[in-house]
């Protein structure tokens, strides 16, 4: 078993974003609420640049994009945007660095992985940077420099944390089967060679505890855990048995689960969600030991919940709290 699986995880957290757009207001809801693992938040609300991908376009050395009305473009120098993207972040930053102090346990950071940021980000003509394998090279290679810029911006600030990566995904099923449209959306770009995508993974996942999130059906685990990740965060309602196999071995050989349990968008929210009774149930088909559950799998919204009201998202942080409590008390 590699040595990132031996990290020591929190028993819940978030996925990253959070309505509103008060930075310190998130800090705070985050790190109360997740004593043993908070996570950077994200603000969307706030614009352009405090999206995901906005965000993550901040990250990139030597490589910047602006706005266009059909998205991100990339731009020979950086502009407002750009600028927009990293002053957002370092406010972040700010914010969770002061609600953080002597904080010593696990601490998430989230980025978009190279595939979906491929997928979203144009050309200068227009089309996406998937669509050119060069141009998707150079791509990761400036988002992987960016990222250890970053988290060793992180590491300044909050020293005694263990930084975790979270690399955000959701456009990875598509981007292997062939299902990202094209600028005029009559075609599709070509599917990228599972080798090609899963060396590329390898290459940023490095020697960073890393967790691979995707909030799509049909989440290639059997990739990413030959590509390196400690763990994959998913949407457990999206889970079909057709997974369990690829689950099973997964688990066996020391990839944590990020189950996202709890609905990511204002809903009745019940004491016990029935995706609870559904990690337990997984767990019998599997044949793995109840003993293992709890340590196996850290609980999560289904996705970021920029899209919630402020009240349902400090409940459903909540209710991430609680329902991984039941699931170490009663894994059976």
């Amino acid at each position: 078993m590699s040595e990132k699986h031996e990290f020591s995880w929190g028993p819940a957290t978030g996925v990253g974003s959070m309505p509103g757009g008060d930075a310190r207001e998130a800090a705070k809801t985050v790190t109360g609420t997740f004593g043993d693992f908070p996570f950077l938040p994200e603000l969307p609300a706030r614009g352009p640049g405090a999206d995901m991908i906005g965000r993550s376009l901040g990250l990139l050395v030597e490589m910047y994009a602006h706005v266009e009305p059909s998205g991100w473009r990339i731009s020979d120098r950086p502009g407002r945007d750009t600028r927009r993207a990293r002053s957002w972040l370092g406010e972040d930053l700010d914010a969770l660095e002061e609600f953080t102090q002597g904080y010593a346990g696990p601490l998430k950071v989230q980025a978009v992985g190279p595939w979906t940021l491929a997928a979203a980000l144009e050309l200068r003509g227009g089309e996406a940077v998937l669509s050119d394998p060069g141009a998707c090279r150079d791509l990761a290679a400036s988002l992987a420099e960016g990222i250890r810029t970053h988290l060793a911006e992180v590491r300044r600030r909050m020293p005694d944390a263990r930084i975790v990566l979270q690399l955000d995904e959701p456009s990875l099923t598509a981007v292997l089967r062939g299902h990202v449209r094209s600028a005029s959306g009559y075609r599709t770009h070509r599917a990228v060679d599972r080798q090609v995508v899963e060396s590329t993974l390898r290459e940023l996942i490095a020697d960073e505890p890393v967790v691979v999130h995707s909030c799509a059906p049909d989440v290639p685990f059997a990739l990413l855990r030959r590509a390196g990740a400690a763990a994959v965060s998913f949407d457990f309602e999206l889970l079909t048995e057709r997974d369990d196999d690829v689950i099973g071995e997964a688990v066996e050989d020391g990839l944590k689960l990020f189950a996202g349990v709890v609905p990511p968008t204002d809903t009745a929210l019940s004491e016990a969600p029935g995706s609870v009774m559904g990690v337990r149930k997984l767990w019998r088909r599997l044949g793995l030991n109840p003993g293992t559950l709890a340590e196996s799998v850290v609980v999560t919204p289904g996705c970021g919940l920029a899209g919630a009201s402020p009240a349902y998202a400090r409940a459903a942080l909540d209710l991430c709290v609680r329902a991984a409590r039941s699931l170490a008390d009663n894994p059976e």
